[in-house]
């Protein structure tokens, strides 16, 4: 299958991995902007700062998208290129992805259909980019975005990725009474309740949790952070647990939050006040989603890229998109190896070929979906 003609995908590649987007993605976007147009598609950058293009008919009988984004974990690391190895910030997460999905854009014949390019500026930070695509924001006049299938670009080691574990996080704050240390048994201990709130933390999925997922599996929920007490000789009057959960369907953040409420409160003497909420942010919680493996998208795909399907270890912004169609997460590069970190690693890297196969599998399937 060939690739877009005169879009050279190893150029945009080491141009894409060259330019720093960990702090301000400008520069990306503008050469993300500047390469479509130099292959006669105007893109247009939207009120929540995405980039977005379309290719096909107006009113087409599929309309399926192409999604990554632009944005890095700090701190940028150099560009470098040993044969067919590509080493550097974003190199897999998610430059790598980025450049076999444009080719894909560019290459495929949408005939009655349409393909957008939807590529978001934050996804490592907060997702206002994906939240804005997916459910629109107020004051804007950018309609949501809807379509029939979402391809979501990160690095799955071209593997076909159809679900993925949620994310959330939140905060235990436990308040007892502050008394003498000497006198322990004047005031109400803080610290001393957390005791019980792990093992209600442990027990918590046994009791209330979603169960397994024939995918994904079991949710976690793992105390992560603890802050307590204000001097070495004193009863504390407060302690704070954080806690991250990797949740299944059909978990939702909101229904988490309620029976997690209610389970530590059932753990802990009535003279300690327990209050659980989820850390506070601007867009939605990045909730589990799970695709049919036998919707077209999913096979096609597969067929394409002589792919097996599983699901995809980390949060992604596909959660959104998985609300409105069918999604998967599918790219170049990995997450970790047998030696550790990939993505997000100072020794993070792509081989070249698979970005190649990438954009081949994309094509292939958006020209047997659409064309």
């Amino acid at each position: 299958m060939p690739e877009a003609a005169g879009f050279d995908l190893e150029a945009f590649h080491e141009r894409a991995v060259r330019t720093d987007s960990t702090e301000d993605v400008t520069e990306m976007r503008d050469l993300l902007c500047d390469t479509l147009r130099e292959d006669g598609v105007e893109p247009r950058v939207d009120d929540a700062g995405n980039v977005l293009a379309t290719r096909g008919a107006s009113k087409p009988e599929t309309h399926l998208v192409l999604n990554t984004h632009v944005d890095t974990v700090p701190p940028h690391v150099p560009y470098e290129r040993e044969g067919e190895v590509v080493r550097g910030r974003g190199s897999c997460d998610a430059k790598g992805p980025l450049a076999a999905l444009l080719s894909a854009f560019l290459a495929c014949d949408p005939g009655d259909g349409r393909v957008t390019l939807a590529v978001t500026p934050d996804e490592e930070v907060l997702s206002t980019g994906a939240a804005h695509l997916a459910f629109g924001s107020e004051g804007s006049d950018d309609a949501p975005l809807r379509a029939d299938g979402y391809v979501v670009g990160e690095p799955t080691g071209l593997d076909v990725c159809t679900a993925a574990k949620g994310r959330f996080q939140g905060t235990v704050t436990l308040g007892g009474v502050a008394a003498h240390a000497a006198e322990p048994d004047s005031g109400t201990n803080a610290v001393a309740a957390l005791e019980a709130v792990l093992g209600a933390v442990r027990s918590f999925d046994d009791e209330h949790g979603p169960g397994v997922h024939e995918s994904l599996g079991g949710p976690t929920l793992t105390p992560t952070l603890v802050e307590g007490g204000e001097a070495s000789n004193q009863v504390p009057a407060e302690c704070r647990l954080t806690l991250d959960r990797r949740s299944v369907p059909p978990e939702t953040a909101d229904g988490f939050r309620e029976s997690l409420t209610e389970h530590l409160r059932a753990a802990v003497s009535e003279d300690v006040t327990v209050e659980f909420t989820l850390t506070d942010r601007h867009t939605p919680f990045l909730e589990a989603f799970a695709t049919d493996e036998d919707a077209p998208l999913v096979t096609a795909l597969r067929d394409a890229a002589d792919a097996t399907t599983r699901p995809f270890s980390a949060a992604t912004e596909a959660s959104y998109f998985a609300a409105d169609a069918p999604t998967v997460v599918f790219g170049p590069g990995v997450l970790a190896d047998d030696e550790g970190a990939v993505a997000h690693a100072a020794r993070e890297y792509v081989h070249l070929p698979e970005v190649h196969a990438a954009a081949e599998a994309v094509t292939e399937t958006l020209d047997a979906l659409l064309g």
